[in-house]
């Protein structure tokens, strides 16, 4: 397949980018700014990313370049992972103009990729928007940046139809694995290297948590079938572990001892933060299916990656 991917600067994308090119096929990662403008987390997963896949610089979606790069080369699949994530963890994010950030020139997008020969289109969206998910009996959205993701859903699914452009959905859970964002699990080993114990003041919340290579593999499968003709539009929701963020701790604590002499301490704090929804996670059991998938190489690499790498404490 000839794919065009947003966002592979990103924690998820570049993993996805990576696994796309592995399996043999053609991406080209669009980038805001040039290769050499990115800070060192992002530098660092572009320049692995190099040599196996082509970037479009300074081609932000939507812009007059994004659709030049349409009209000039045909692609199969449009894969929009990219987002304004802009301060998202704050309670100030503006999910408006992350809706607009996200959208713009999207007609324009969806007409240029469909007359090019475009089959279908992956927008990546996340656990935390409203209404996906299982849990709580509400399904809200945890968050403003949560809210932003769920418009900007509810928009291209609106234009994809309107246009006739075959739309699939990538529920995104809660990733980790190697060369991820400053998230919990980055708390958790950069506290245990350094020999301290590490505090956990959200123990009682149920959670999704998912090693980075499985989801790569769940999304590449789940690109390829958005580029035959017959595929109708597609949801795919893969679920990894899901239990409380205390049993995620002791797990991430366990697998982490056996591999290396850290001794892992944790202590489990009374929970006063309730904030966000206290369940939710994906509805689709991702391992099962996947028997290429190695369990054990997956927590190796990313045990190696936090004892061996400057960039995990960065």
């Amino acid at each position: 397949m000839r794919i065009l991917f947003t966002g592979a600067s990103s924690f998820t994308g570049y993993h996805f980018a990576a696994g796309l090119a592995g399996l043999g096929h053609e991406v080209t990662c669009t980038l805001q700014k040039r290769l050499n403008d990115y800070g060192e987390l992002r530098a660092e997963r572009l320049r692995r990313l190099s040599g196996k896949v082509q970037f479009a610089e300074q081609t932000s979606f939507g812009s007059e370049s994004f659709l030049q790069l349409l009209r000039a080369k045909p692609f199969d699949v449009l894969c929009h992972h990219g987002a304004d994530v802009t301060n998202y963890k704050s309670a100030d994010f503006d999910p408006l103009t992350a809706v607009e950030n996200n959208t713009r020139g999207l007609v324009e997008v969806l007409r240029s990729f469909k007359t090019s020969g475009g089959k279908g289109l992956v927008l990546t969206g996340t656990i935390f928007e409203p209404d996906e998910g299982q849990g709580d009996v509400e399904l809200r959205a945890f968050s403003p940046y949560g809210l932003s993701k769920g418009l900007t859903w509810q928009v291209f699914r609106y234009y994809c139809e309107r246009e006739g452009v075959r739309l699939g959905k990538f529920v995104l859970p809660n990733p980790f694995g190697p060369l991820e964002d400053a998230r919990f699990t980055t708390y958790l080993m950069n506290t245990w290297k350094a020999g301290k114990v590490a505090q956990v003041r959200t123990p009682d919340y149920l959670r999704d948590s998912c090693h980075v290579s499985l989801l790569s593999l769940v999304y590449a499968e789940f690109a390829a079938k958005l580029s035959s003709a017959n595929a109708p539009g597609l949801k795919s929701a893969p679920s990894g572990y899901v239990e409380t963020v205390g049993r995620f701790t002791e797990r991430v604590a366990n697998e982490t001892k056996t591999r290396t002499g850290w001794k892992c301490e944790f202590e489990l704090l009374t929970q006063t933060d309730f904030n966000e929804p206290m369940k939710r996670w994906n509805s689709d059991p991702a391992a099962a299916g996947y028997p290429e998938w190695n369990e054990a190489a997956a927590w190796n690499d990313f045990v190696a990656f936090y004892s061996e790498s400057n960039l995990a404490s960065s």
